[in-house]
């Protein structure tokens, strides 16, 4: 048999220069007697099996350790540290039950998960966990997440890497998540061998529970009897056959044609093998950061090699220049035509290139358009319509509006929509018409929670910070709502509703749910939880309702020697240089709706949300920024201020008003949390306010105003 010996590797491996998935890793699994590997979160661990060569391996005998962490509370640690071991026990017991749970329940990875439980029950693989102690050295205090991996053949012949490399079973070195390895081989003279033979020190002391200011557990009893339940020693090697063939998936033609470049991941091509089967029409309702964009681009480069126009809209200036810049930097082999409509952009009008740009041709051609544009009834009429047009609607829900729908009569061939929330809250008519011109959504939509399994998007604690309104904002709302009710009254005694009077409860609504969005404590709130919170090199992003409160907001921090940037849509000063800044540095950001669409600043790693929103859509998107993936993130936190009337447990229908406005986001942001006790604080308050728990689940409505104040 082959040693690992007879492999000519290299002493350092780069995604987009080297294929390290079959020139390093393959290889060495399938001349490893071991392999020991230590990786970050127990999600993690289903990735380090090489599957090409995982059964070759177990029948020689073949052995894995495995060390991970689990994702644990601030307090669950604290008991750990403080030696509390019967509650330790059960904390990390419950931690890997519900995860082996989660991952079971997950279409791209049940089948890897019940390989990986009986692979465990063959004694195959070995699982210990590592969990920083609190009272240590700040850089570890967080979480375990070192990155070192150690085959070993049969002869004794060792090879070593370290390095960011994260495997994954559908692509393995082409997935975007490798990024790069330096490998250290035991044949070599030199450097190689005192660093091979300081990494299998290290890798022992940790298995063995030797190593300082870590704590290593074996794995928890409640969590491997999950194992036992769903493992299937004579099923294994069928399932890895499925495995394999889901890989070779990973083929599926990509936008970027690049060397290196980014490939689909399997729920993309999942999306995309449904989308051409429905006839080339639906909606992508993927969470966001899921990579809809590039989804969209990999049907767009179809489309043009079918000779068809692509009409891509948009819902904002800011959106209409990052696709044109994606569409350059990953279809530029094409080397399509690109004329932009909206944006300041008029050549299409001026100069009359409408019509001949959208005519079927030869040439690849892309229109990008605002959607406030593509509304217009020139645009509408100069438009070359017909079967050889491709429609790409980014955010999708927005063309379910008033004035928007005139954008569902254009007559076109494909059609894709782009969504993390497609569905128009509280106006089922906008969204049967966006159904309905789609098509439908494609099945299965790709969640939040399928994001953070998959490793997409990153998990998350959230924390709620209760704010009371004042007597006077109190008073003030329940004046207004006293209002609304007599308005109400007087209507339903009518035969015909008055316009007048809907226009005036609509303004009388606006200027109720002001009082809660700006209340005075919020501003208190805010200097709270940063004083408790912040530390350097944290990236805050403050998520303000208004120009106003955003200004407040900044000053009350200023006065605390708490440094922060104002960004919003018509700031002064280079917007782009301020992010570039934040980027690199840190620090706090406050701002309001401009960052909801468009704007992607992955590094952030904490959210304070003072926006009152009851539209799914916007509190969605700002929780969506924060979850975005980063190098060295591995968690992120979400605090957000829950306004509360001044008397929580009085009936008064103006209190249940105000705290159905704000529970309806607080539960669906608890029950995607990593610490889903939160929920038990919020079904309290929902008792103390006599509401239905979980019917504010369902609750939410849309907002169409894209002014800011």
């Amino acid at each position: 048999m082959p040693d690992l010996s007879d492999l000519n590797l290299k002493p350092t491996y780069h995604k987009g220069e080297d294929d390290i998935a079959y020139e390093f890793y393959i290889p060495c699994m399938l001349r490893a007697q071991s392999y020991d590997r230590a990786v970050g979160f127990f999600s993690s661990t289903i990735y380090v099996l090489a599957w090409q060569g995982l059964k070759e391996f177990v029948k020689r005998g073949g052995k894995i350790r495995i060390i991970c962490s689990p994702i644990l509370s601030e307090e669950d640690k604290q008991a750990i540290d403080d030696g509390y071991t019967a509650r330790g026990q059960e904390d990390l017991g419950k931690a890997f039950k519900g995860e082996i749970e989660r991952l079971l329940q997950d279409a791209t990875f049940s089948k890897p998960t019940r390989v990986l439980a009986s692979l465990v029950a063959l004694d195959v693989i070995n699982f210990k966990i590592a969990i920083p102690l609190m009272k240590t050295d700040v850089r570890i205090k967080r979480l375990f997440h070192d990155k070192v991996g150690i085959f070993q053949d049969i002869n004794g012949n060792t090879v070593v890497f370290k390095g960011s490399m994260n495997e994954s079973w559908t692509g393995l070195s082409l997935d975007g998540n490798i990024e790069s390895v330096d490998v250290y081989v035991s044949w070599e003279s030199g450097w190689d061998k005192t660093r091979i033979s300081s990494e299998i020190e290290y890798f022992n002391k940790l298995w063995e529970d030797r190593y300082p200011s870590l704590y290593v557990a074996e794995f928890p009893k409640v969590a491997k009897e999950v194992f036992k339940q769903v493992a299937d020693v004579n099923a294994w090697e069928h399932w890895v056959d499925d495995i394999l063939q889901d890989i070779s998936f990973a083929n599926f033609p990509s936008a970027d044609k690049k060397k290196g470049g980014r490939i689909l991941r399997t729920h993309q091509i999942n999306a995309l093998k449904a989308w051409f089967q429905k006839g080339r029409r639906g909606i992508l309702e993927h969470a966001t950061g899921s990579g809809k964009t590039f989804t969209a681009l990999s049907a767009i480069r179809d489309s043009l090699n079918k000779g068809e126009i692509t009409l891509i809209l948009v819902p904002s200036d800011l959106l209409l220049k990052q696709w044109e810049q994606e569409v350059k930097d990953t279809l530029d082999d094409l080397d399509p035509r690109i004329l932009l409509c909206g944006g300041n952009n008029t050549a299409w009008r001026d100069e009359n290139r409408l019509r001949p740009w959208t005519k079927s041709g030869q040439i690849p051609r892309i229109v990008i358009s605002t959607l406030q544009t593509a509304v217009q009834e020139d645009f509408l009429k100069a438009l070359a319509q017909g079967d050889h047009l491709f429609i790409v609607v980014d955010e999708v829900h927005r063309i379910g509006s008033l004035e928007n729908r005139k954008i569902l009569a254009i007559q076109s061939g494909p059609r894709l929509g782009l969504s993390a929330t497609p569905k128009r809250a509280g106006d089922t008519i906008g969204t049967k018409l966006i159904f309905e011109y789609f098509e439908g959504v494609i099945q299965p939509p790709f969640t939040l929670q399928d994001a953070i399994r998959a490793g997409t998007l990153t998990p998350y604690f959230y924390y709620v910070h209760k704010v009371e309104l004042s007597s006077q904002e109190q008073a003030s709302w329940n004046n207004i709502t006293k209002q609304i009710q007599s308005l109400y009254a007087m209507e339903f005694s009518k035969q015909v509703p008055s316009i007048q009077t809907a226009e005036r409860i609509k303004k009388l609504l606006i200027k109720r749910s002001r009082i809660v969005k700006n209340a005075t404590n919020k501003i208190y709130t805010a200097v709270s939880v940063l004083e408790k919170f912040y530390k350097p090199g944290h990236r805050w992003i403050i998520y303000c309702d208004s120009q106003t409160q955003m200004h407040l907001v900044h000053q009350a921090l200023e006065k605390t020697g708490i440094k922060s940037l104002e960004y919003y849509y018509q700031m002064e000063g280079d917007r782009k240089q301020s992010l570039k800044h934040f980027e690199q540095n840190g620090g706090v950001i406050v701002s309001i709706r401009c960052l909801d669409e468009g704007v992607d600043i992955p590094s952030v790693t904490h959210a304070l949300i003072l926006a009152s929103s009851k539209n799914p859509r916007e509190f969605i998107q700002r929780r969506g920024r924060v979850l975005r993936k980063a190098i060295d993130k591995h968690l992120a936190y979400v605090h957000d201020a829950l306004v509360l009337p001044v008397n929580i447990d009085s009936k008064a229908p103006d209190n249940t008003s105000i705290l159905e406005i704000e529970l309806v986001r607080a539960i669906i942001f608890g029950r995607s949390a990593e610490n889903p006790g939160v929920l038990a604080d919020l079904e309290q308050i929902a008792i103390d306010g006599n509401l239905d728990f979980e019917r504010l689940y369902q609750e939410g409505y849309e907002d169409d105003d894209d002014n800011f104040e």
